[in-house]
């Protein structure tokens, strides 16, 4: 087996254009989104991680989506955020990673999904956790905020949906977002108070 060149895992989260709950997730994706467009906007939290001998713990990086109704069908706007507070050799080891040019989960989505590939921006990244709330923001690119459906089975967890596709985890949180905005990469969306779909959950990739 060949050596990995590149291992992280971390935290995930995202939010989508698409009513609550969205229909690619249970789908594979194969149903056409609520919306003309799909925007999908993913914020990742590397807690370890490497590429080849460069550490990358505690970075973040960001991928900004918008497919037509079926993404499934491909022809996807695909651009990507690397985090500002990593240094020469990280920016280039996460740009590589993100773009899809070193393997692994981002490589597949160039490789069969992305027609129109809108490049790397480097900017920094918030990204918050806390309890059932998420939410990230890149100045001039996009923000969003999900929080988590909470059973009310009293454990404090939210619902799962399980067995999924979908790139960063198998098993994702359902989440509903107070507002999702994207700027960035030539694209425009504002929603607020919508209920529009969410997921967060860990993930671990390698290449």
């Amino acid at each position: 087996m060949a050596e990995k060149t590149w291992e992280l895992s971390g935290q995930y989260m995202e939010s989508c254009n698409c009513d609550y709950l969205c229909p690619c997730i249970f789908t594979n994706p194969q149903e056409a989104a609520t919306h003309e467009h799909c925007y999908a906007l993913m914020a990742y939290r590397i807690d370890r991680g490497r590429y080849q001998t460069i550490a990358l713990d505690g970075l973040k990086f960001a991928l900004v989506i918008r497919s037509g109704r079926v993404m499934a069908d491909g022809g996807w706007v695909f651009g990507v955020v690397i985090d500002a507070g990593a240094s020469e050799a990280q920016r280039n080891a996460l740009a590589a990673i993100a773009s899809g040019k070193a393997g692994g989960p981002p490589q597949m989505i160039r490789d069969n999904l992305v027609s129109d590939f809108r490049g790397v921006e480097v900017q920094p990244i918030e990204f918050t956790a806390d309890g059932l709330r998420r939410a990230a923001e890149i100045p001039g690119v996009f923000a969003f905020e999900i929080e988590g459906v909470a059973s009310r089975n009293r454990s404090g967890e939210p619902f799962y949906i399980d067995n999924t596709a979908h790139p960063a985890n198998r098993r994702l949180a359902l989440a509903r977002s107070k507002k999702t905005e994207v700027k960035g990469f030539g694209l425009s969306l504002s929603l607020s108070g919508k209920g529009n779909n969410g997921h967060f959950a860990p993930f671990a990739w390698a290449g």
